[in-house]
């Protein structure tokens, strides 16, 4: 409301100041000679979206982390997104649809009035955009050699039973002969001698805790040993349970709603679990949607053709409509305000006849 009285008031210098008529055009209606064209404000509603994007790399160990481990974990790498916070906040922009012209010639202070209408942001220039900066932030890829490469050996013995055959007094004989073989172990083998080392390293640190070890630990000695215990379990764990590396992603989106539109329902943007933010367009994501509802007021905006019969010889203005905005994701609200929407109002006007006293 402080911007409409503001707004009142800087009509009401301007008025007294213009000589001449003025009015809102019809659409593709050219502007006359030695007239200023204006448009009506518009609000743009800006949702600036971070997403937590996390680039996880399954372990090795995955597939056994049930049968060693008695735990659940993601058995495949992937690149996974989760919306983590919505900012939401308009933006009054010139309406493209909606131009007016106005009559500044036979006064010196027309034009110094009018200009001080633009900067207040109650008349918008034609060509008049309120900028505004957008930033991405690229994710960073995992590095697949993180993983400790497990405390047991890659080799392990194998004991096998052969025969040979001798002649006894009792004919041809078969005598077992053992021989061990080096062969390489199995991912399973290596994943349960690394889910034992996990238990050795937690029943030692244990040890440590209670006193239950030969070694004697106290002050800074059993906290660098307690620590470097976490560490390596930490590590052996990974393998099991995998690595994650975590960063952010930051989109903003504009919206811009319709007068016309008989539902105020707009698709703001799309989030993809693997691909992150999207724009509405892009169908390889869910839709975010923007609802705009109405508080006080009722959402009855005024048609152009009706402004142009309303307000000739007339300065124009539009005055907002405070709405209910809410950005769902299914029917999990994510964000709900109160905002102006300037095309969802009315189109005024002041009659210059009255003010030019």
């Amino acid at each position: 409301m402080k911007r409409v009285k503001l707004f009142f008031a800087a009509l009401l210098v301007a008025g007294m100041s213009l000589s001449a008529a003025a009015q809102v055009l019809n659409p593709g209606e050219t502007a006359p000679s030695g007239t200023v064209l204006y448009s009506l404000p518009s609000t743009t509603i800006v949702l600036k979206v971070t997403a937590q994007h996390e680039s996880y790399q399954a372990g090795p160990y995955a597939a056994y982390a049930k049968k060693y481990l008695g735990i659940d974990v993601r058995p495949a790498s992937g690149e996974f997104y989760k919306i983590k916070s919505i900012e939401m906040f308009p933006y009054v922009e010139a309406d493209p649809s909606v131009s007016a012209v106005v009559n500044l010639q036979g006064s010196k202070t027309a034009a110094a009035n009018f200009l001080q209408m633009c900067s207040q942001g109650l008349v918008v220039l034609s060509d008049g955009y309120t900028g505004k900066p957008a930033h991405w932030r690229f994710p960073s890829a995992v590095n697949s050699a993180d993983f400790l490469q497990g405390a047991a050996s890659n080799i392990g013995n194998v004991t096998t039973t052969l025969y040979k055959t001798v002649m006894g007094a009792e004919g041809v004989e078969k005598i077992p002969v053992k021989q061990d073989q080096a062969v390489v172990k199995s991912l399973e083998q290596k994943a349960e001698e690394t889910a034992q080392m996990i238990f050795k390293l937690r029943q030692k640190r244990v040890d440590i805790i209670t006193g239950d070890t030969d070694a004697t630990f106290s002050g800074e000695a059993m906290a660098a040993t307690l620590a470097e215990i976490k560490r390596l379990e930490d590590e052996y764990m990974s393998m099991f349970v995998g690595k994650s590396v975590f960063d952010e992603q930051t989109v903003a989106f504009d919206v811009v709603p319709q007068a016309a539109a008989q539902k105020h329902i707009y698709i703001a943007f799309r989030i993809s679990e693997q691909y992150g933010l999207l724009p509405a367009n892009n169908m390889q994501g869910r839709p975010v949607v923007l609802e705009l509802a109405k508080d006080v007021e009722p959402i009855s905006p005024t048609a152009v053709a009706d402004a142009v019969a309303a307000t000739k010889g007339k300065v124009a203005y539009r005055k907002p409509v405070t709405v209910i905005a809410k950005v769902m994701d299914g029917q999990k609200v994510l964000i709900q305000t109160r905002i102006p929407v300037y095309q969802l109002g009315k189109i005024l006007s002041f009659p210059t006849e009255t003010l030019m006293r």
